[in-house]
């Protein structure tokens, strides 16, 4: 059996690489992986660090998922099953200035990975989508909950899980997971992979992360007057690995294994829990030993004050649920950023 990962070598993609190829009790999904990355936001140095990790090599192609030509070759020359698609544009701020760079990416590219799939006759899919698809539900958010969005970002992701229920109606044959993330933080427990955002972090975590290490010099924090247990915002964090378990658990669960997901099923992936960005500052510090320095700034526009997952169906459905905690989370962070201060 092989597998393709879109969007391998990124920070999710690569965890969960290497889950399917050292941490799965299923030995049929871990025999050939292909990534398929066009290394806008990575690098093939990550193969390597896999490589230490798993002492297994991976078939890597650098490839846009736009290019139906070169998807249509990977499917011709591999053995294809089943997918698991990362790749694609995700930071919120960046979508709501170049909007259709995200629509082109992230809608069309998707569309073009399911034309190729249909082709060659893959219809087993676990889809990297969003807690974004929920707008301004209360939290506990679950999947029972009417879906909206209020940036770009967030409506590529709704569009994309639009079309794959629709495909999933069109085609029993369909089985498809879109897996909502809430807010994936840390890194492996070697140090050896982790979040390597080209440019200014855009999510909490590497920002703080960059501050310890001195390549930034101050941390912003958006309101400090929500209704939270400290004023900050609160939001459900979630270790990478336990991320990219789910993931394997997705996959194991789709019509071509165990068969409890068929059609198309969204599935959240998180804590449960809250945690506030002064709490997450705080045991960062405790943990590093560095100073943190931070500046309270206006709220931005659109943030609300709590968001945290319902991460009931994951379990009932995968048999999955999140086993590290905040300690382990920004243990590891720290871990991964002190010893590849500059990245990769």
């Amino acid at each position: 059996m092989s597998l393709l990962i879109t969007g391998g070598t990124g920070y999710i993609g690569s965890h969960t690489v290497v889950e399917l190829l050292q941490g799965t009790d299923s030995q049929d999904l871990s025999k050939e992986i292909v990534i398929v990355d066009n290394l806008s936001n990575s690098s093939t140095k990550v193969l390597d660090r896999l490589e230490q990790i798993t002492g297994k090599k991976v078939t890597f192609i650098e490839a846009d998922i736009c290019d139906e030509q070169a998807l249509d070759k990977v499917f011709s020359e591999h053995n294809i099953e089943a997918v698991i698609h990362f790749a694609g544009l995700k930071a919120v701020g960046e979508s709501a200035e170049i909007p259709l760079s995200y629509y082109q990416n992230n809608v069309s590219g998707t569309v073009s990975l399911l034309q190729v799939m249909t082709k060659h006759n893959v219809k087993n899919l676990v889809f990297s989508s969003s807690a974004t698809v929920y707008g301004n539900n209360v939290s506990p958010l679950n999947e029972t909950m009417p879906t909206s969005a209020t940036n770009p970002y967030g409506q590529t992701k709704l569009m994309v899980e639009h079309i794959l229920f629709d495909l999933a109606k069109s085609d029993p044959e369909w089985s498809i997971a879109c897996l909502r993330y809430f807010n994936p933080i840390g890194a492996h427990q070697s140090g050896l992979i982790g979040e390597n955002p080209n440019g200014i972090p855009n999510n909490l975590l590497p920002y703080v992360a960059q501050v310890a290490v001195g390549r930034l010099a101050q941390l912003q924090v958006f309101g400090d007057d929500y209704d939270t247990v400290d004023g900050t915002g609160v939001r459900d964090y979630i270790h990478v690995v336990d991320l990219a378990q789910g993931h394997v658990k997705a996959l194991e669960a789709l019509g071509h294994a165990k068969g409890t997901v068929k059609g198309c099923q969204a599935i959240n992936l998180g804590t449960g829990n809250g945690t506030s960005v002064l709490e997450i500052v705080n045991t960062f510090k405790d943990i590093s030993q560095a100073d943190i320095p931070y500046k309270i700034v206006p709220r931005r526009a659109g943030d609300l004050a709590t968001v945290y997952a319902d991460a009931a169906l994951a379990g009932s459905l995968l048999g999955w649920q999140a086993n590290l905690d905040l300690t382990a989370m920004i243990e590891d962070t720290w871990r991964w950023q002190s010893e590849n201060p500059n990245g990769f």
